[in-house]
């Protein structure tokens, strides 16, 4: 009955219009106070859960990409991912994808991917007659290969919840199905632009290749240098969040001379304010799962799961089915607390590998984060764009159908997710 009260007191501030983060602290806090579980128990897990040595790397990778996003590198970027790809038929669509994945070894966050790329790419996509959902949809699904490509900020939180799966081996597995992503959704995009005959033939004048090149190494350098020095094992996955933030700096001040004292000023508050708003949720989250682990509620629904399907692979079709319904929904963070407490004990019993079912879990969150009502990069590109999240619908389904393609490969192909942590000893 505790566990019910657990959840009917979740959905009730839900529904009621509570923020998600306060929700899961409060319905927490009633049953911990209402079970005696000893209140002093809440302050002091509230603590313990951001006061971990690895999460330092959430608000640096944060700041990181905050910092390259002001610095002006994402045009640097597109004219190189558009003398690559050339003037063709959603060429430039393409480009938004690729440039995207760039930044994805810079930020690790979705969201930020979305404001840097869609402040170059939308407005010249417009120009090039792409309707203006289509250009925001696009945008909003390249930057959410960005929680996949390390570094990122989604797999450190999944690694503290998860310590049998390393940082270093999260980020070597989401490699490969970041970049198969990106191929799957530069694919969807070229084939909507003709299918539809969004833009032209030729969108642009092709830039020439070396002279863009030269433009847009310091940019291309960045995940070379943070994941390089994760690799050779010169720094810790917290420390190469600090060594992103200092090549930001000195690409920033010293080569692009675009960050000015007013400028990261306005950085580092937008940095602390991103930065707050996860930890906050980390912290009220931790509330709701002391509740919950003292009761034994996820045990519980987790052997009551796997009694009701009668096989493995059923489960996991049922697992992936619930956290893209869910992602449409709730927030990538807020779905690893929720839902992990449930899915740990199943990945448990059936000796799943964290490391691939961490990548599974991520991948869905990716879908998420472009698939409306909800998601959170299609908000920032939406208002880019300057249209409705409405108009967005038709464009983010169907991309999101080519990344369920993805998906589905990494669920029955588990060597996808594998090969690349196993061949680098992880």
């Amino acid at each position: 009955m505790l566990g019910v009260m657990l959840f009917a007191l979740f959905l009730l501030f839900l529904a009621t219009g509570v923020p998600l983060a306060v929700a899961l602290g409060l319905s927490g806090t009633a049953v911990v106070a209402f079970a005696d579980l000893g209140m002093l128990s809440v302050p002091m897990n509230v603590y313990n859960s951001i006061s971990k040595y690895p999460l330092l790397a959430i608000p640096m990778f944060i700041l990181a990409g905050v910092l390259f996003e002001r610095a002006g590198i994402a045009a640097s970027m597109v004219r190189f991912a558009a003398s690559i790809v050339g003037p063709r038929r959603g060429g430039l669509a393409a480009t938004a994808i690729i440039v995207a994945m760039i930044l994805g070894g810079i930020s690790g966050s979705g969201p930020a991917a979305s404001s840097a790329v869609g402040a170059v790419m939308i407005p010249q996509m417009v120009r090039a007659a792409y309707p203006r959902g289509f250009a925001a949809a696009v945008v909003g699904a390249g930057a959410s290969t960005d929680i996949l490509i390390p570094p990122s900020i989604a797999l450190v939180i999944y690694s503290m919840l998860v310590p049998e799966a390393s940082v270093p081996a999260l980020f070597a597995a989401g490699m490969v199905p970041g970049v198969l992503a990106g191929l799957c959704l530069i694919g969807g995009s070229v084939w909507l632009a003709r299918h539809h005959e969004i833009g032209t033939e030729r969108e642009d004048v092709r830039p020439p290749f070396w002279a863009s090149l030269r433009e847009a190494i310091w940019a291309l350098m960045a995940p070379v240098v943070i994941l390089g020095s994760m690799r050779t094992g010169l720094v810790t996955p917290t420390e190469a969040a600090v060594l992103a933030v200092f090549y930001g700096l000195v690409v920033g001040v010293l080569v692009y001379r675009t960050l000015t004292p007013r400028v990261l000023y306005r950085v580092l508050v937008e940095a602390c304010e991103l930065s707050a708003i996860i930890l906050i949720i980390l912290a009220l989250a931790s509330v709701f799962s002391l509740a919950s682990n003292a009761l034994g509620t996820f045990d519980h629904m987790a052997r009551a799961l796997v009694a009701s399907v009668s096989s493995e692979v059923g489960l996991l079709l049922m697992i992936n089915l619930v956290l893209l319904i869910a992602g449409m929904f709730i927030d990538g963070i807020s779905i690893f607390f929720i839902f992990l407490p449930l899915f740990i004990p199943i990945m448990n019993y059936f000796q799943w590998d964290p490391v691939w079912f961490g990548i599974l879990i991520t991948i869905n969150i990716a879908i998420g984060q472009f698939t409306p009502p909800v998601g959170l990069n299609l908000v920032v590109t939406a208002r880019i764009a300057r249209t409705s999240l409405e108009s967005t619908t038709y464009w983010a389904v169907m991309l999101s159908l080519f990344m369920v393609l993805l998906l589905l490969l990494c669920t029955f192909v588990p060597q996808v997710v594998l090969w690349l942590p196993r061949a680098l000893g992880y």
